[in-house]
C-alpha cells in the first residue's frame, strides 16, 4: 500500500476534481455528507490508482485508463449502491443518479491521475 503514499498528490487532486464535477449531478446536503464523499472518493481513487499502475499494456493507455474505472465501477460500486439503496427504500431514479455520480467521479479521477502521472512502488 506504499503506492498510496507515493501517489498522494495525484490521488488527492483526482478526488477533489472528481468531487467538483460530480456535484453537478447531486450535491451532498450537509457537511457530514461532503466528508463521507471525500473519504469514500479518496479511498476508491486509491484503489483505482493501484489498478492503473498494475494495468497491463494490452490496449492503448486511455482505453486501459477509462476501462479500469468503468470495470471497478460496474463490478463493485454499482452492485453495492443498488443493493444498499434499494434495501433502504430509495427509488430507482435516486439509485441511478447515485450510480452515475460515482461513474462520473471515477472517470474524471482516472483521467486526472493518468494526466498527472502515477509512481509505481
Amino acid at each position: 500500500m506504499i503506492y498510496i503514499v507515493l501517489n498522494a498528490v495525484p490521488i488527492g487532486l483526482a478526488t477533489l476534481l472528481g468531487l467538483l464535477l460530480a456535484q453537478f449531478l447531486d450535491r451532498p446536503k450537509r457537511l457530514s455528507g461532503w466528508l463521507v464523499a471525500l473519504v469514500s472518493a479518496a479511498w476508491l481513487n486509491a484503489i483505482l490508482a493501484g489498478a492503473l499502475i498494475l494495468a497491463p499494456p494490452k490496449a492503448p493507455i486511455w482505453v486501459m485508463t477509462i476501462g479500469s474505472a468503468v470495470v471497478i465501477w460496474a463490478g463493485f460500486v454499482v452492485p453495492a449502491l443498488a443493493t444498499s439503496l434499494s434495501l433502504a427504500g430509495q427509488r430507482w431514479g435516486r439509485i441511478a443518479r447515485a450510480c452515475l455520480w460515482w461513474l462520473l467521479l471515477m472517470i474524471v479521477s482516472a483521467a486526472v491521475m493518468r494526466l498527472v502521472g502515477l509512481t509505481p512502488p
